[in-house]
């Protein structure tokens, strides 16, 4: 049977770029899933299959080349996924997670794996019971924001003309991931740039022959309900795990796009509207204008001065967010809670909810249930994973997985490149270095939980026979800063190296 080579033709790589280059083995698996519709059935990379009971020599692409392939990146060399390849036995699977799925300490471990294609599940420790899922709870939310909005769409900040001359209105429609500079086409944080929408907003302004100094108001009234949930942690907040929600914000609440850690602030939207207005300013000096400092809110559906509903005004200029695949994508690698809380409510906006908390939890349960995922005992506080009121199962998080790469909504596939890379990407990126670990780098791809007590892993992987395996394992009551997370990159690794028959 033919499988899938690496060519040599290239010098021998080593050193740092070694270990990059599994990421490209990862890359091609994932184009695999991506395949067209056609591919219904149980996704398997071709290969030799060793008879029952032999050892197993790791397969190519479980190993890290010597060489890179002429015309890398490409599909070339790749067959279709097939049916063909075993399923792991579940026997002699349990034998071995029973082995690493092990609490250090305190606590216990749940876990589920299943078959992608058929769904029969291979592994359950206490599938069905509800846990406090942490960041893993980002899988459901994602999946209701590509179902809803769909993967291309893109939200829009505007500035439209108030009812008073010159006075101009910041609008919030859901982007918080603005720069304070110009636009940055094909980026995803910053792809709407304030200094961008500052200078058409000028231009406009011109046109309309609008000579009078400028004043800039904010209209932040998408989003309704509190703008902090009352079941995050007050040190969650005070540490810049989240902020107070608002439909715009620079750098996702964070005060520099590279700073990822440390405290947010506390009116995201106002910080937004400040910038705009110091570039507004700017624009207007260079066309002769002048702005009045200082920014005031204006009640929902006012321009500020008791006039018109804004969602009727003159559009003065707009700008555009990355697309919400691209957001998702973000939010599953970064397990960024601000974001996902702000993807989470434009999703209830979309469905006719409320813009709220409340709105988006009721939005998620909606969307699981319509994936035909019984949501009926999940308990959700947030869509983050950040309230530890949230429940949900190991098989819950796994069946989510399973729609994501192979259920029958292909708008769910973009979720694909969002989860991390054992060893390599995102929130797997320090993890996955040592030998115990070793099978599982470049191969295993899943989205992290961790909250003080709590720790989970759900993503999937295509094993060394060449199936497609989803899993989810949760741990909870934990005791705080044990190796739990090394307990989970094993089990994960137990995956990626089956054989297990």
């Amino acid at each position: 049977m033919k499988r899938r080579t690496i060519r040599a033709g290239m010098a021998p790589v080593s050193g740092p770029l070694r270990r990059i280059l599994p990421l490209l083995l990862q890359t091609l698996l994932v184009a695999a899933l991506v395949l067209p519709a056609g591919f219904a059935v149980a996704p398997a990379f071709l290969g030799p299959q060793a008879p029952a009971g032999a050892t197993q020599p790791a397969p190519a692409w479980h190993q890290v080349p010597g060489a890179l392939a002429a015309g890398a990146g490409t599909t070339d060399g790749i067959e279709p996924l097939a049916a063909g390849a075993p399923v792991p036995e579940p026997g002699s699977l349990a034998a071995q997670l029973n082995e690493t799925l092990k609490a250090d300490g305190a606590g216990s471990f749940s876990g589920v794996v299943q078959d992608a294609a058929t769904g029969e599940v291979l592994f359950d420790r206490a599938g069905d019971a509800l846990r406090v899922p942490a960041s893993n709870m980002k899988l459901l939310t994602a999946a209701a924001a590509l179902r809803t909005l769909g993967p291309e769409r893109r939200f829009s900040t505007r500035a439209v003309a108030g009812a008073a001359p010159g006075s101009v209105v910041l609008t919030g429609g859901g982007d918080v991931l603005l720069g304070a500079g110009e636009s940055v086409p094909g980026a995803v944080m910053g792809r709407a740039g304030l200094a961008s929408l500052a200078q058409a907003t000028v231009r406009a302004l011109q046109d309309d022959g609008v000579s009078v100094p400028l004043t800039v108001l904010l209209d932040d009234s998408l989003f309704s309900g509190p703008a902090l949930n009352p079941a995050w942690s007050p040190e969650d907040v005070a540490a810049g795990e989240v902020a107070p929600l608002f439909p715009l914000a620079l750098n996702s609440a964070r005060f520099e796009p590279a700073k990822t850690t440390g405290p947010r602030p506390q009116d995201a939207a106002m910080s937004a509207a400040e910038a705009f207005s110091a570039q507004l300013a700017a624009a207007a000096a260079a066309a002769g204008m002048t702005v009045t400092p200082g920014v005031a809110r204006v009640p929902a559906g006012t321009d500020g001065d008791g006039g018109t509903d804004t969602g009727a005004a003159r559009v003065l200029a707009e700008v555009q967010s990355a697309t919400v695949g691209e957001q998702v994508d973000l939010l599953l690698r970064t397990s960024d809670n601000y974001l996902t809380e702000a993807v989470g409510r434009m999703a209830a906006l979309a469905t006719g909810k409320p813009g709220s908390n409340e709105g988006a939890v009721a939005a998620v349960l909606q969307q699981l249930e319509q994936l035909q995922i019984p949501a009926g005992t999940l308990r959700a506080a947030d869509v983050s994973g950040l309230a530890l009121a949230n429940q949900v199962s190991a098989r819950q998080l796994s069946e989510v997985v399973r729609a994501i790469t192979s259920g029958a909504d292909t708008r769910l596939r973009a979720g694909l490149a969002g989860f991390p890379v054992a060893g390599l990407t995102g929130t797997l990126g320090d993890r996955y270095m040592d030998a115990a670990t070793a099978r599982g780098a470049g191969l295993v791809r899943a989205k992290t939980g961790t909250l003080n007590t709590v720790i989970a892993l759900s993503g999937y992987v295509v094993d060394a026979d060449g199936r497609l395996l989803v899993f989810s394992f949760i741990g909870n009551g934990l005791t705080p800063g044990a190796a739990n997370k090394a307990a989970l990159d094993r089990t994960a690794s137990v995956l990626a190296g089956c054989g297990c028959r």
